[in-house]
């Protein structure tokens, strides 16, 4: 299991907060996503041999979201 921390621009409101974790739960390999409405700050548990950090960043921005990587 692998940990991964981003920083989303939008993830301050409820409604982006459930559109973010409903995207990368749909997401094979993703375990568990905590979001910090204060700062944007995701961490994403996932499972390596199933996905990539990569893939799971790529679907965000698909869905237009800003990430920032720390």
């Amino acid at each position: 299991m692998t940990e991964e921390t981003i920083f989303i621009n939008e993830a301050t409101s409820g409604e982006t907060i459930q559109q973010i974790e409903q995207f990368l739960h749909e997401l094979n390999g993703v375990e568990r996503v905590l979001i910090d409405t204060a700062d944007g700050e995701v961490k994403i548990q996932y499972d390596e041999k199933k996905i990539s950090k990569e893939r799971i960043i790529s679907t965000l921005t698909q869905h237009n979201f800003t990430i920032n990587l720390q």
